[in-house]
Formats: C-alpha cells, sequence, structure tokens
C-alpha cells in the first residue's frame, strides 16, 4: 500500500529544507537585531485554553482529542495563549519590557488552499508590558526591516495600519452598542474578501439603521485620519485614538519605514482580543492573503488569569510569503545551495581509503564542515562528488604526497591547487 502524506502538509526535501531554514534563518536575524529572544512551548496545549481566547467556536478550526486521562488536547493552532500563559507563570521574575520571538510549527484543521495549509511555520514576535504606541512601531518596524531585507520594496508590499481602539470610539459614536462591537468586528473584517454587494447585506442584517450601515461603509474605505472627522462627529476618545495613530506613522517615518506603511480602516482583524493598533502587511498588487498580521492586545494576560498588562505583536506564516517571493523571483531553487561543504577529502587510490577517514575526522573536530567517499572511486568521480555537494575546497590524499606528510588542497571555484604539510593544514 502507497501511503501519502496528508493533504495540507508538507514533505521538506533537501531542496525545500534549504527554503524553509532561509526563511526562518532570516527571521531570526530580524529579530535579534531588533533586540528580540527566542523561546518556544508544547506543541499541544488544554483545549480550554484556545476556548478562552476565541471561543467554542475555535474547536472546529483545531487538530483535537482526548488523552489517555480524559483530558482535552489541541495540537497548537497559534502560539500566543502559549506565550500568555508562560507569561503569567513567571511574571514577577521576568525583566520588562518583555521583548520575545517564536518560530513555531503549527496546525489548523482548514481546508487547504493557496497560502494556507493545514501545517506551517509562523514567525511570532511580541511586546509585553509597554503601553506607549512605540511598542506598536517597533513590532511593525521589525517586520518591515525583515521584508526589506529580502529586497521587498515598498511598490511591493504595503503595511496597511488601523486602530481598533479608534474604530471602537467611532462606532459607538453613531450609536452602536459597545456590546455589540464583538459581533460586527468579524463582519467588518470580510470587507476585502468578499463582493460590495454581500458586505452591505451582511450589515443590514446586523444593524437596524440604514443610514448607519452606509455611514460605516464610507468609514471602511478612508486611507488618511483626517478624513474621519469629515464623516463623523469626533467624541474625545476617538481624537485620543486619532492622536496614537498619527504618532506611529511618525514614529515608524523616523525609522526609516514611513514610505511602507498607509492607513487604512478596513483594517480590522477579526478577532475579538484586539485593542488598538491592528495592521497586515499585504502585497501590492493585493491577489494573495496577507502576508502577517497583528496588533494590541491589552487584555489577553489577565484573560489567562495573570495581571493586566500591555501587550503588542504580530505573526508572518511561511506560505504566502515563499509565494510571494517566488512571484517576485526573489527566491529561486538554483540560488540555496542544499549544503555547502567546507572540505571534501579525496584519496587517489582505495589504499589511502584510512588516511581519507583519519584527515575528514580531524577537520570535524576542529569545526569544519567535511565528507568523503564512502565507497572506492576514481578520483575524477570524487571531485564530481565534492562538487555536487557544493564543497569549498578538495583535500586529495596521493600516495606520494602522504609519504612525504602533505596534502593537495583544491579550491573548487576556480580549479587551483597546492600542496599544504598535512601538520600545518590540520592546525
Amino acid at each position: 500500500m502507497k501511503i501519502q502524506a496528508v493533504k495540507g502538509t508538507r514533505d521538506f526535501y533537501p531542496p525545500q529544507m534549504a527554503v524553509r531554514n532561509f526563511i526562518v534563518d532570516g527571521w531570526k536575524a530580524a529579530s535579534k537585531r531588533c533586540g528580540f529572544v527566542q523561546y518556544d512551548g508544547p506543541i499541544f496545549e488544554y483545549l480550554q485554553m484556545y476556548q478562552v481566547k476565541s471561543g467554542d467556536e475555535i474547536v472546529e478550526q483545531l487538530f483535537n482529542f482526548e488523552d489517555r486521562g480524559g483530558r482535552r488536547l489541541a495540537i497548537r493552532p497559534e502560539i500566543t495563549p502559549t506565550l500568555a500563559r508562560m507569561v503569567n507563570q513567571q511574571i514577577s521574575s521576568l525583566p520588562r519590557p518583555i521583548k520575545w520571538f517564536s518560530v513555531p510549527r503549527l496546525c489548523r484543521a482548514e481546508r487547504p488552499q493557496k497560502g494556507r495549509l493545514r501545517e506551517f511555520f509562523q514567525w511570532n514576535i511580541d511586546v509585553i508590558g509597554v503601553e506607549d504606541v512605540l511598542a506598536d512601531a517597533e513590532v511593525i518596524y521589525c517586520c518591515l526591516d525583515y521584508l526589506r531585507s529580502l529586497r521587498l520594496t515598498s511598490a511591493d508590499i504595503t503595511a496597511r495600519i488601523s486602530s481598533r481602539r479608534l474604530l471602537a470610539a467611532v462606532l459607538m459614536n453613531i450609536g452602536i452598542a459597545e456590546e455589540r462591537l464583538a459581533s460586527i468586528y468579524p463582519i467588518l473584517d470580510k470587507k476585502p474578501k468578499i463582493p460590495a454587494e454581500a458586505f452591505e447585506e451582511m450589515l443590514n442584517k446586523e444593524i437596524d439603521s440604514a443610514a448607519t450601515v452606509q455611514t460605516i461603509i464610507r468609514l471602511m474605505n478612508v486611507h488618511a485620519v483626517e478624513e474621519i472627522g469629515r464623516i463623523v462627529e469626533l467624541n474625545d476618545a476617538a481624537r485620543q485614538a486619532m492622536q496614537e495613530v498619527s504618532r506611529l506613522f511618525a514614529l515608524l517615518t523616523l525609522m526609516g519605514v514611513g514610505e511602507y506603511c498607509r492607513f487604512d480602516m478596513g483594517i480590522v482583524r477579526g478577532l475579538a482580543y484586539y485593542t488598538g493598533i491592528v495592521f497586515e502587511v499585504h502585497d501590492a498588487v493585493g491577489e494573495l492573503r496577507a502576508i502577517c498580521g497583528g496588533g494590541r492586545y491589552d487584555n489577553l494576560l489577565s484573560d489567562f488569569g495573570g495581571p493586566h498588562m500591555t501587550a503588542t505583536g504580530m505573526g508572518m506564516g511561511d506560505c504566502v510569503l515563499e509565494i510571494l517571493l517566488r512571484e517576485k523571483g526573489l527566491l529561486k531553487d538554483d540560488t540555496l545551495p542544499i549544503q555547502r561543504l567546507d572540505y571534501f577529502v579525496a584519496y587517489a587510490d582505495a589504499g589511502l581509503f584510512d588516511r581519507a577517514v583519519q584527515v575528514t575526522a580531524a577537520l570535524r573536530e576542529k569545526g569544519f564542515s567535511c565528507d568523503f567517499s564512502y565507497k572506492p572511486a576514481a578520483l575524477g568521480k570524487q571531485l564530481k562528488q565534492a562538487d555536487a555537494l557544493g564543497a569549498a575546497k578538495c583535500i586529495i590524499a596521493g600516495q606520494e604526497l602522504t609519504a612525504e606528510g602533505k596534502l593537495v588542497v583544491r579550491d573548487m571555484s576556480s580549479g587551483t591547487q597546492e600542496s599544504i604539510p598535512a601538520a600545518q593544514l590540520l592546525k
């Protein structure tokens, strides 16, 4: 019986592993540049933890099961709840601000489609314990700094930024009750993904006033903060939220990424736990899902039984990012070596096999990546193997040279070679 990989998952053969490492290594480097430190947690948690954050409806979207002790568990679909749990457990001893990043493997029981698989990797960065909008700027900057390092320009991608605090203040000011906001946010979040007629129809089912629906539609199309005041009357809460947004954009400009950013009232983020700045990064054409998204979640730690502490963060999956990089010609398989050796040790005849093994082991002990041919082969064939493995240099053990205590070191890119005393080489 031939068994296939589960739909929505990926096999990482060496070429695909090279792509994955390229993406993940870049995430780690960008995180460290911006002062974040790495953490991780278990691949499964109590199901209740995800229900606390996202409600009972999340159960259908998870791979969940009952263990032998009758406990309901779930394979993690995200790592933010794990972050909240971990921080709460050691809250009194953690230095502030808490700047952590993680690159977890996640699973979601969804229908596989372009840019969205059942199993994927996600880059998460979070800043906990900073109320100032500077923390939001740091998260957005770190994200854009990474994307910029991939040679994506402001013509390729856009960070679309809004504010839940501003949206809530405006909606309540036009008559939407605070307790109804949680049911309206998911509708507003669907606006870019469905036809305008369907969006308006969904709003009409939720809101009785046709005039209010039209006002909301106009608000969702706003792309400059100052335009909001021309549509609705502003209260103090809305003005304060607008000042916060304006300061965020000033900080991002100061950080050198302002050209990538624009205000977009239509960015809502469907999850109810966001409380302030929210953002998504999209390809400029708008043909793909969001490359990443995030925002401020000031109540999550307290929802998990901890103290009230402000937090902001974002998540970026590898699937959409890889699609975008390939479409832009910035990621090609032939530019990513599967493996690169420092040395390959060849031997001129089978009698020198033991010497090749000895030299290989000595180089490995010194910290170099090194390999050799497991089966006796002609020297030319061994040199081809060294080239196929991406070896920078090939060391050749020959009968007459070994007798003199020397080895030939061949530069694989230029073809030049020289004889070096073995003792000197192994130093």
